[in-house]
Parts: structure tokens; C-alpha cells; sequence
């Protein structure tokens, strides 16, 4: 009945398409079926072919591609916009980069005229997460909708929005899903698990690297997006799990981000709460705003140090394209709201039922036309909200130094180099010295880098340079504390291994122009290069956890030889003949083991290494090879070999011991191959998945304990007397060979240079 009405409501929009339109394609003329059927999907070609076809028959819509994914697909943006605005894009585009800019503004006459000219940027994304299917078909909907209808609504957007479509943030994970969900409609497999990561390094990580920017995808949408159009509102569209509210809107519960300016949390506070009161009063239950997520980490949230509010949606999911159905009883509590119940921020309760893919489409359709109408009518406010946003940048924060510097000369010119290419191409203006200069009570040598603070993207530079301290917070006073979303630690010069100083007063040297965005300048390890190099091969399941595949991006980016391995190519092998060393990265010994449920995945792809393939990994090590396992897979390999080895957090309640994602002191024995070259004292990032270690047997070798007495360097640990001297660290002979484990992730999605040499310094020979 929901949906029946909702699609009344489309349909009364769609009957005033203007004559004009009557050469523009249908979803149902080009696709075979409408937009939401049930186990229909589109893969890439046939999305990008309409949007070419509606640019070819719309004055509305226009296509571009950006670049190239991953793998090698276009990966394009649509704009979205009237004819009459169409011609004058560049004068809109010029408009944007003043009101991002204030320093660029004459006056308070010129500022009011751009005001006033100017339209609002619209940024829309979907699909980032592939198996959350709805998104990219819901954009085709809304894309013809836009270049087809004479609704006064649709009108009113179009004069004065400028939207920009991305139709998949990840176009290689979505035609993987597609292909492989299809392959199997009508199979007891329908609905099933991807048996590899859906983005090829990533997986579902691509929704985390919105401040390390190392992913393609990730810096065609900066670039060809953020950074040129200056958006004033970004909507990212996703899908969650089936059993709470049917759709998510901010406001975000606590905490922020603590540099994200008032005027963003104000734009995204009314933002989300209008599209979730315009969902509802379609007749579409189940809407909840403030519950869920929080706002703290920028690994998600670019545009909110970039002058723009970023809406989260999350939309509840079906079996990829299957439907599903949710019995009331299974409905209930979640962070902030109880699904079962009615309450202020979730008003109208979804009963419960069958929930179709159709439902899913018809929900992000509603929050997207709200967001669009919200932003034509407030235009006004969302200009003067922007500008203002950038102001008090110029101006700078109290909160705030100066500048900061990045000294010249440090050693780790990898790390420097990752951090500045961050930075620019965050479009945070970085300058160099000119000659050496004395500030905060020493000298600094001429090169050195300085990121003034009065500019409009300083939250960005400063959010990542600056050492975090997430607050204490519990479910109730007294209780355990309340999970954070993500992580609470992304302190750059800590992960990098980089120096950076806040500089309270202007250093008062000459600077250059700003730089540009330098290449990443990675160095692979002499025992890694040339014709003795370690053979190297990385354990890579039909469920590969993500940490393996950052690794393979970490390798691949160092150019260095190494093989991935699946189950049937380590059964029965003899893998000393092949190889050196074998890494597994996190993943659970059940996981290794027996690998995916055989009842929803294919024969070729279920199960693990099974006794067959263990039994190799054993022989491999006694015969000579070195084993490296990362946190959980640790638990596998102690269990292999009988390690006496143990957890010293075993069994701590969360009120006692929680570590959700900081990073750690570490302190090395420099005495040892894997530390050589490196500091005592270095960083440990530690999260959910690690280990600190308990032993009692000298043969197992402690290589690296975590900082003591108090090892948090930034992030949110509770209990850190638990961790602190523990080993983190561990090595130990077994037959002719030996182990390497790793309590904690020496790769952080891409970001820990400062604990790559540790990881390759546990492949050597």
C-alpha cells in the first residue's frame, strides 16, 4: 500500500513532462524493466548508455567522464540543470570559486551580487558500496525525471540548482555485483555473498579514504567534483541493515568533528530533518534522523572541512535485488531509537513485512527530491551559509595556531611526501620556506613547508594534523561506552612518521606560492628488489578481509613482486619451493578454515584451506618459509603451530578494556632484523582486531611492546594499563622455519608508513 501511493505521487509529477520530452527514453524503454523490480539489475554499460541517451535527447543533462576507475571503466558525473543555466556554467562555476574563496570578494557590493546570481551546488554520490544496489538505480530514475518533467517542483530545482550526479563512486564493484547476483537468480546461491572484495582493493573500505585520498575513485570525485564545483551540499547515498528503521537522515548523533564549523552542523541538522519530515509526509514510514552515526571521523566526510554539509542517507536492504521479509518482531532497539515503537526522532514506526528492492528505490527517490527542493528554495540561505563558512576560516579559529610547519630535511621523505599530497590536493595551500627561519624556540631550515591557517580549507589541514582526544562516552553514566562509528584517531604526522610543528605566531620568513600536489615517493626495501628478493605471496580467500586487500594496494604501489593465493593453489602445494614468506593479513582462523557457507556460495568458491591446506601451510614453515600473520589471523597460526601464546585482554568486560580504533606507542627492539634501521620508539595502530599478548616461553621472541605506562598517543582508550608493556610483536622458530605475529594492523588502510618497514622487514628471506 506504501509503495502503491508513493508511486501515485511519482507518477502525478511525471504527467507533466513538457513535449519536448517525448524523445527521451523511459527507464522501461531503454533498461526492459522498470526502476525497483524485483531481481532486476543494470550493470555499468547499460547505466552510462542512458545517461548518454538522455544527454543526447535532454537540454537538461550532460555527461562527462572523469577519468577511469580501478579497473579501467569511466567513471563519470552528470549535470543536471536548466537549459538557461547550461550556458552559463562557467560564469555559476566562477561564482562558486569566489564564495569558497572570500579573499577573492571586493567587497560587501561584489558579495551581494554574487549572492544573489549564484544557484546551489548540489553533489549527489551512490553506490560507493556495490552491493547497496539502489542507489545507482534510483539515480537513473531521478537523472529522467529532472530531463523529462514540467512539474512546477522540477522546475524550481532546475532554475536553481546546479546538480552534479556521480552515478557510482565505484563502477567496477558494480558490475561485479551485478554480473554475479544475476548469474545466480532462481539458484539456491541468489543473494549470495561476493567471493572477493567488491571494490579491488578496498572492498567496503572505499567509503574510508575521504581524507588519504589514495584510491582513483576517491580523487576523481575530489578532483572532478569537490574541488571544481565547490558544492554546498553533498548527499551520499547508502543502504544498511534490515532490521531498524527503513531510512537514516542526519542530524548525527554525537560527537563532531571538532574543527567542522557551526554553520555545517546547522545546514546538516535542518537538512536531514526536512527530508526526513518530506519522506514521511509522503506516506513512507519508518524515517529516523539523529540515531546511528556520528559526525567525527574525516574519513568519511570531505565536503564538512570544505564548506559543504554532508547528508548521510541510509536506506534498509534487501538480498542484493531479492526480496525480503522483516516480521514485526524482529524489529527493535538501535543507537538513539527503538524501531518497534514510536518516538520524537522516529515518528511513524514501518509495521513490518515484505521489503522489496522497489521499497528501497522509492525511499531514496523521496529523500533526493526533498534535498533537491530544500536546496532550491533556501538558495539564499545556502550561499550566504557557505560563504560565511569560509569567512570565519580566513579569519581563523581561535582553537587554532597560526600555521604549522612541516620542517625540511626529515628523513622519511615517503611520509612527507603522503602527507603534503594529501593536504594539496585537499586544496590546503602549502608554501616553502625561502630561507631557514627560528620559531617556537628552534630553528628551521630553509624548504621547510608552512600551511598558514587563514585560508578557507585550515579545518582540513588542522583535523588531520592535530593529535586527537575523543570524549569518554557511555551508554549511561557509569556504563560501557558508546561505540563511535568509526574510528577515533587520524593524526597524519603519527600514521606518516612525519614532524609537524604548531606555530603560534606567523614565522615571519618569505614563502613561496603554493605548491603543487607531489607524487607519492614509496621505496621498496632492498631484500624486496631484484633477483634475490624474498618470495613473497599474500593469502587472499573467496573472503578476503579488507586489510589484505589495502596490502595489495600498499605492494602494489612499491612495485613489488608478490602472489596472491587462493585455497586451491595452497592445498597440497609445496610452498617452499615457491616461496620465502607467506603473509595473512586479520582474518579469523574459522574464516581461514572453512571459508564461506557452501549453502549460499557456489561449490568453486566455498569452503577454506580445509585440513589439506593447513596441513601445506605447516609443512611450508617446518621445511623453512616464514609465516607473517596480522591480528586474528594470529589466533590461526598460534593455534597451527601450539604456540603458548595468549590474549592478555581475554575476557576484560568493555567497561574495563576498549580500544576502538587509536593509535598506540610502540616501542621496538632495535636490536632485531625487523626493527633494523628504524626508532625505539614508533606507532602501533590499534583497533577492534588487535592483540596485545600474553607469554611465558622465552622461545617465542617479544620484538615490540606497546608504550607504558600510558600508550595512547591519540584516539580514546579505555583501560590502556591493560595493553601498556604488553608484547604487541612476536617471532618464534618452528622447525627450519619461523612466525611472525603481529598484534596490531602494521597497514592502516594505506595510511601507517610509519610500520610499513616493519611489515617488510617481516618478509625477508
Amino acid at each position: 500500500m506504501v509503495r502503491r501511493l508513493f508511486m501515485a505521487l511519482v507518477a502525478l509529477v511525471l504527467a507533466a513532462a513538457p513535449t519536448s520530452a517525448q524523445n527521451v527514453p523511459t527507464p522501461l524503454q531503454h533498461f526492459g524493466f522498470e526502476i525497483g523490480q524485483d531481481r532486476k539489475l543494470a550493470d555499468w554499460n547499460q547505466l552510462t548508455s542512458y545517461y548518454e541517451k538522455l544527454a543526447q535527447t535532454s537540454q537538461r543533462v550532460t555527461v562527462d567522464t572523469l577519468g577511469l576507475s580501478t579497473m579501467g571503466r569511466p567513471f563519470v558525473m552528470l549535470t543536471i540543470t536548466s537549459p538557461e543555466n547550461h550556458a552559463r556554467l562557467a560564469e555559476f562555476k566562477a561564482i562558486q570559486e569566489k564564495l569558497a574563496d572570500p579573499r577573492k570578494i571586493s567587497g560587501e557590493a561584489e558579495l551581494q551580487r554574487l549572492l544573489q546570481q549564484g544557484k546551489t551546488v548540489v553533489l549527489i554520490t551512490h553506490g560507493i558500496h556495490a552491493t547497496e544496489v539502489g542507489g545507482p538505480l534510483t539515480a537513473a530514475r531521478v537523472v529522467w525525471r529532472m530531463a523529462t518533467s514540467n512539474d512546477e517542483k522540477v522546475r524550481t530545482i532546475l532554475d536553481n540548482v546546479i546538480f552534479l550526479s556521480v552515478p557510482s563512486l565505484n563502477p567496477d564493484g558494480l558490475d561485479w555485483v551485478t554480473q554475479y547476483y544475476l548469474k545466480y537468480v532462481g539458484t539456491q546461491y541468489e543473494g549470495g555473498p561476493l567471493p572477493w572484495l567488491y571494490h579491488f582493493y578496498t572492498g567496503h573500505d572505499n567509503n574510508r579514504d575521504w581524507y588519504a585520498l589514495t584510491q582513483k575513485e576517491t580523487v576523481l570525485a575530489i578532483q572532478g567534483a569537490h574541488n571544481t564545483w565547490h558544492p554546498q551540499i553533498v548527499h551520499d547515498i547508502h543502504q544498511m541493515g534490515s532490521n531498524g528503521a527503513r531510512i537514516f537522515f542526519p542530524p548525527f548523533i554525537d560527537p563532531w568533528e571538532p574543527n567542522i564549523d557551526r554553520g555545517l552542523m546547522v545546514g546538516v541538522n535542518q537538512l536531514g530533518a526536512y527530508m526526513a519530515a518530506e519522506v514521511t509526509a509522503a506516506g513512507l514510514p519508518g524515517a529516523v534522523i539523529q540515531a546511528q552515526y556520528d559526525a567525527f571521523t574525516p574519513g568519511r566526510a570531505y565536503q564538512h572541512y570544505h564548506g559543504g554539509v554532508r547528508i548521510l542517507s541510509e536506506t534498509a536492504s534487501v538480498r542484493v535485488a531479492t526480496p525480503i521479509n522483516v516480521p514485526k518482531e524482529r524489529l527493535g532497539p538501535g543507537r538513539g531509537f527503538d524501531a518497534s515503537k514510536s518516538s520524537w526522532n522516529f515518528p511513524y514506526p514501518w509495521p513490518g513485512g515484505e521489503w522489496t528492492l522497489g521499497d528501497i528505490v522509492d525511499y531514496m527517490d523521496a529523500g533526493v527530491m526533498a534535498l533537491l527542493t530544500n536546496a532550491a528554495v533556501n538558495r539564499p540561505f545556502w550561499l550566504k551559509n557557505f560563504h560565511d563558512i569560509g569567512a570565519r576560516a580566513v579569519a581563523k579559529w581561535d582553537r587554532w595556531p597560526e600555521a604549522w610547519v612541516i620542517p625540511a630535511g626529515q628523513t622519511n621523505k615517503t611520509g612527507v611526501d603522503f602527507v603534503l599530497r594529501i593536504l594539496t590536493t585537499g586544496q590546503v595551500e602549502v608554501r616553502q620556506t625561502a630561507a631557514d627561519f627560528t620559531a617556537a624556540g628552534r630553528t628551521f631550515p630553509a624548504g621547510s613547508w608552512i600551511i598558514p591557517m587563514r585560508q578557507p580549507y585550515a579545518s582540513f589541514a588542522q583535523t588531520l594534523l592535530e593529535v586527537q582526544h575523543y570524549p569518554d562516552l557511555r551508554e549511561y553514566p557509569g556504563g560501557p561506552p558508546q561505540r563511535p562509528y568509526d574510528v577515533t584517531a587520524h593524526t597524519l604526522p603519527l600514521l606518516m612518521d612525519v614532524e609537524a610543528v604548531a606555530l603560534q605566531q606567523s614565522p615571519g620568513v618569505a614563502l613561496s606560492t603554493p605548491i603543487g600536489i607531489p607524487e607519492y615517493s614509496f621505496q621498496l626495501p632492498a631484500h624486496l628488489q631484484g633477483r634475490r628478493a624474498s618470495r613473497v605471496a599474500v593469502y587472499k580467500s573467496w573472503q578476503e578481509p579488507m586489510d589484505g586487500g589495502w596490502t595489495r594496494w600498499v605492494f602494489d604501489q612499491h612495485k613489488m613482486k608478490y602472489d596472491t593465493l587462493h585455497d586451491a593453489d595452497i592445498k597440497g602445494a609445496r610452498l617452499d619451493r615457491r616461496y620465502d614468506a607467506i603473509l595473512f593479513q586479520t582474518q579469523s582462523p574459522e574464516s581461514i578454515k572453512n571459508g564461506l557457507d557452501p549453502s549460499s556460495t557456489p561449490p568453486e568458491y566455498a569452503g577454506g584451506l580445509g585440513a589439506e591446506g593447513v596441513a601445506a601451510l605447516k609443512a611450508f614453515v617446518e621445511a623453512g618459509g616464514r609465516l607473517v600473520a596480522v591480528e586474528e589471523a594470529t589466533e590461526f597460526v598460534a593455534e597451527l603451530f601450539q604456540l603458548p601464546v595468549k590474549s592478555a585482554v581475554e575476557g576484560l568486560r568493555n567497561t574495563e578494556y576498549y580500544i576502538p580504533g587509536s593509535i598506540l606507542r610502540l616501542d621496538l627492539d632495535t636490536t632485531t632484523e625487523l626493527a633494523a634501521g628504524m626508532k625505539k620508539e614508533t606507532i602501533a595502530w590499534y583497533g577492534t582486531d588487535s592483540r596485545a599478548f600474553e607469554v611465558s616461553d622465552p622461545a617465542l621472541r617479544v620484538l615490540a611492546r606497546y608504550g607504558s605506562p600510558d600508550p595512547l598517543l591519540s584516539g580514546w582508550v579505555l583501560g590502556g594499563d591493560k595493553v601498556a608493556g604488553k608484547p604487541a610483536i612476536l617471532e618464534a622458530d618452528v622447525g627450519k622455519g619461523s612466525v611472525v605475529l603481529f598484534g596490531f594492523q602494521p597497514n592502516y588502510r594505506a595510511q601507517t608508513v610509519a610500520t610499513f618497514p616493519l611489515l617488510f622487514n617481516a618478509l625477508r628471506r
